[in-house]
């Protein structure tokens, strides 16, 4: 367990803090740790696994999708990011898997993507991001209101959120193997539960 105090959770947000100023940047790791948890948490049951091994994968998930842009504010153009970011880690000690998860959700990295954790990290990155955008259109600003056939509507507008690189959402779903509104629908379900944490 002691992995998990020096690889957790705690520590994983303390150092997106310490590198990461901006409140958005911020909220945008948590709203991809919201969703990239659910599929690990899905994962863990899927494998049927109890007690400490769950909580290692369901950690894992946690730490690498806070960490995916902890360096993007200081090192933002592609030569940097994620690479600067990854080398950091590497030399405090995070695990493998979750450097190679990282690396993996930048397309011009050139790494694959070749586990659940790799596949899950990108197909919900981009879209996280999206379905903020169309929470705070809403009136509401509510990801309560956010609805699959909305998203989809809007991914067609090119003008809104133009940010948001569409093909890796629609190529992120896909590469996980699972429909893209049956994807769409489980990360606002993911961020629901965590509404009042990403301000939404």
């Amino acid at each position: 367990m002691g992995d998990l105090q020096q690889y957790g959770r705690e520590r994983a947000l303390s150092l997106l803090q310490e590198w990461t100023q901006s409140e958005s940047l911020r909220k945008h790791a948590l709203a991809v740790e919201a969703c990239v948890l659910a599929y690990g948490e899905a994962e863990a049951e899927r494998l049927a696994l109890t007690g400490e091994a769950r909580e290692a994968l369901v950690n894992l998930y946690s730490t690498t999708a806070l960490l995916h842009d902890f360096d993007y504010e200081r090192h933002p153009s592609l030569e940097e990011h994620p690479f600067v970011g990854v080398r950091e880690l590497e030399r405090l000690g995070w695990p493998q898997e979750l450097r190679t998860a990282i690396l993996g959700h930048a397309q011009y990295s050139g790494v694959p993507r070749v586990t659940h954790l790799d596949k899950v990290l990108f197909a919900c990155d981009e879209l996280a991001g999206f379905l903020t955008a169309c929470s705070l259109v809403k009136p509401t600003k509510a990801i309560a209101d956010v609805e699959v056939a909305g998203v989809k509507k809007k991914m067609k507008d090119k003008a809104f959120a133009r940010g948001v690189n569409r093909q890796d959402v629609i190529q992120g779903a896909a590469e996980l193997g699972v429909d893209l509104d049956a994807h769409i629908g489980f990360c606002i379900q993911a961020m629901k539960r965590r509404a009042g944490e990403l301000g939404l």
